[in-house]
């Protein structure tokens, strides 16, 4: 007249979920088909529950069985029947999406509030033309310098590296290498030097 006690039907059901996840395991179609309607809808219901649209929980589903079928190797009846599994591979999916939606919309609101960047802003044929002069001035000093000295600069300003680090990438002592980088400043002033 009563149900049987849970303990006693996961019991009962345990070898077949394990039976059957390692057919998964093994690549069988039929299998997988078994595993989804056996928990698909139980799923479905968890991550419908947790995402604001119907669209993200079926995209949430999808990615729940691949899991499943990734990971079938994984399942330990020890810690709960095969449904439990299933939903809780799901449940964790909704959570990352909803992370990652939450993320993406403050990601997305900053940048809402910040000035456009100044490459997207409208540039003047009177300031394009100053600024292409200019970058031909800084390439005409460039490669007025000596090579050693030109390389301690490139490295500095276009690699980003500090004077210890441009030391042990061409294995001079650090002291020449800060020499270097002083007298091709130096240079670089007088010639960029105003106009």
């Amino acid at each position: 007249m009563f149900p049987p006690p849970l303990t006693a039907q996961r019991t009962s059901d345990v070898p077949a979920d394990r039976d059957l996840l390692q057919q998964v395991a093994l690549g069988s179609g039929a299998a997988m088909r078994a595993v989804y309607s056996r928990c698909g809808a139980k799923a479905f219901a968890v991550v419908l529950r947790l995402l604001p649209t119907r669209a993200d929980a079926e995209e949430v589903l999808q990615e729940t069985f691949l899991e499943v079928w990734r990971r079938a190797r994984d399942f330990d009846p020890a810690r709960g029947g095969l449904e439990t599994w299933v939903s809780t591979i799901a449940r964790t999916r909704a959570i990352d999406r909803l992370r990652s939606m939450g993320t993406a919309a403050r990601v997305s609101e900053g940048a809402a509030h910040q000035p456009p960047p100044l490459s997207a802003t409208p540039v003047s044929p009177d300031d394009a033309t100053a600024r292409g002069q200019d970058r031909a001035r800084v390439r005409a000093a460039m490669v007025s310098l000596p090579s050693e000295q030109r390389e301690v600069v490139e490295l500095a300003y276009f690699e980003g590296l500090s004077q210890r680090e441009i030391a042990e990438r061409t294995g001079d002592p650090l002291g020449t290498v800060k020499t270097r980088a002083r007298r091709a400043l130096e240079k670089l002033a007088d010639l960029l030097g105003p106009e």
